[in-house]
């Protein structure tokens, strides 16, 4: 999974990371830009950036297949 922490107090938001290094970048940025804030905001999850084009590759093989029916001959 991959996880993007925004900021709740303006709009500072983390690239999509893993938790750990998206929760410690949270951290960082209230330290410098909120000092005294406890850190809040929310927390978007999304997929596994290794797993985005899984759809795209399901799709291009039904076409290739698509493809290779339609040149057979009947």
């Amino acid at each position: 999974m991959a996880y993007r922490y925004w900021c709740g107090e303006c709009s500072f938001r983390t690239a999509w990371l893993d938790e750990a290094e998206g929760e410690r970048q949270q951290i960082e940025h209230y330290g410098r830009r909120h000092p005294g804030t406890p850190p809040g905001g929310h927390v978007e999850v999304g997929r596994s950036p290794r797993g985005c084009c899984g759809c795209l590759v399901v799709a291009g093989i039904a076409l290739l297949l698509l493809i290779a029916a339609a040149a057979c001959p009947r």
